[in-house]
Order: structure tokens, then sequence, then C-alpha cells
């Protein structure tokens, strides 16, 4: 999406669950730390949706089984998104920003009026300074939970909000021409123009879906960035815990892969 030079670039910053896990509070706030060197020095507003609310509650209950009820895994992100909402507010603070959180639901950005009422909230926070961090409502949805992920969202939520930019942040340097697990000689992509269905099922066949805390694989961040750069967002698929990501992804610099509209 194109902008006039005085009106604010505007970013969606996705983050998966294992990166929010593994990294801690450590690395939300040197995240944090570089929205606030967005918002001040590039002139980028952001919107964070973050995974990790299930995975977070499980890391620090008993409850340890692989396979659970959709009871059992939505008192779970009850209990594990006030976790991960502290992280973000703490690192916020820190950086003299205050953050909000917004919890969406499918119908949220399909349905009226609660598409309207969300897009009105999201601008007025926006124009507050308020960084919003949002995720599913997997407390109260069914579907989301045992088919959604928060790249599907994160690509809409770009789209409804006309960003000029979609970041996924993971735990790879980006898409490989093959599996890196299993071809110590593959090499990362460096750009694409656009992704097309038959890359897609490529991955999705090659590599496996997901990871013990989260939902989505590359070919769910693929399936993101397809339907992002369709609707004219440019989308970059980058590692999230390279010191910097996200300023270097402002200059430009040669990290991640990068998917142009």
């Amino acid at each position: 999406m194109k902008r006039t030079s005085k009106a604010k670039a505007r970013w969606v910053v996705k983050a998966g669950s294992n990166l929010i896990c593994s990294g801690g509070p450590l690395l939300i706030r040197a995240w944090m730390n570089q929205v606030a060197e967005l918002k001040q020095t590039h002139h980028i507003e952001i919107i964070w949706v973050s995974s990790g609310a299930i995975a977070s509650a499980v890391d620090r209950t008993r409850f340890k089984k692989p396979k659970r009820t959709l009871a059992e895994r939505q008192a779970l992100s009850a209990i594990g998104q006030p976790m991960v909402m502290d992280l973000y507010n703490i690192a916020l603070q820190a950086q003299g920003l205050l953050g909000a959180q917004v919890l969406l639901t499918y119908q949220d950005l399909t349905a009226e009026p609660q598409k309207t009422n969300l897009k009105n909230t999201m601008k007025q926070l926006l124009k507050w300074g308020v960084t919003p961090i949002l995720n599913e409502n997997d407390t109260v949805a069914t579907e989301e939970i045992q088919f959604g992920d928060n790249d599907s969202l994160s690509a809409r939520i770009a789209k409804t909000m006309k960003a000029d930019r979609l970041i996924i942040l993971t735990d790879v340097e980006g898409l490989f021409d093959s599996d890196p697990r299993k071809n110590k000689k593959a090499k990362r992509v460096e750009k694409l123009f656009g992704v097309s269905p038959s890359l897609i099922k490529r991955v999705s066949s090659s590599s496996s879906v997901g990871s013990s805390r989260g939902r989505g694989g590359m070919a769910s961040k693929l399936g993101a960035a397809r339907l992002a750069t369709r609707a004219g967002i440019e989308t970059w698929l980058a590692k999230g815990d390279i010191p910097r990501v996200l300023i270097q992804i402002a200059q430009n610099q040669k990290i991640g892969t990068k998917i142009k509209a």
C-alpha cells in the first residue's frame, strides 16, 4: 500500500509461540525497544499479533499431556493470555509506551458491524500512539482453535488495516529452496515475487506443520504471505531473534525472505 510522504507507514508484525516461549521477557523487551525506535525514528505505526497464550500456560503449569480437549485448550488460553500480555506491557512501559490487548474471533474480521467497530478501535489506538497487541480469542473460539492460526490472522489484519508491510517473525531464517533440516546445502530464498499455490503445496508436503508449541508452519506463513501480497502488502519472513531484526527490515537489509506485492 502506498502512502503520501507525510503519512506514517503501518506494519503488522506477527510473533509465533515458539519465539515467545523460548525468547521470553528478554526477547519481547528487545522487540518493544525496536517498536519504539520504529515509531520515533522511522515513523512507522505497529500493530502486533502475538501467539503464545496456550504454550505459555503449558510451560507454567503441570498440564503437559500432548492431546487436549477443546475445553482444556480454552482454559489454558485463559490462563496464558494475561501472562503474555504482562510481558508486552512491561516491555512497552520500559519504553514509555502503552499497549492494548485486542482479542479476536473470525467473525470480527468478516461480519458487520464487528469489522467496522474493530477498524475504528484500531485507528483510535494508533492515533493515540498505543501499540495494539492482537491474538485470537481462543477462550471462546471453537473453529479457530481447531483450524485457525495467527499467520492467517495477521494477514487478514494487514489487509483490513491497509498495512504497508506484514512481518512474520519465525524461528527459521526464512524460506529455503529445500528443507534445511534434511539438506545442509539448502539456500535461503532472499526474494520472491508473489506466492503461488504450487509453492505452498510443495512446502507443505516437504516440511512438518508447526511445532510442539505452535500450529503454523512454513506453509501457513506462505499462505498468509499470499493473502497479503495479493492485497498489495509487501511481506517479510524473518528469524525473530536476530538482533534488531525489525530495524534491519526497515533499512531493507538482506535478511529473511522478502515477498514483493
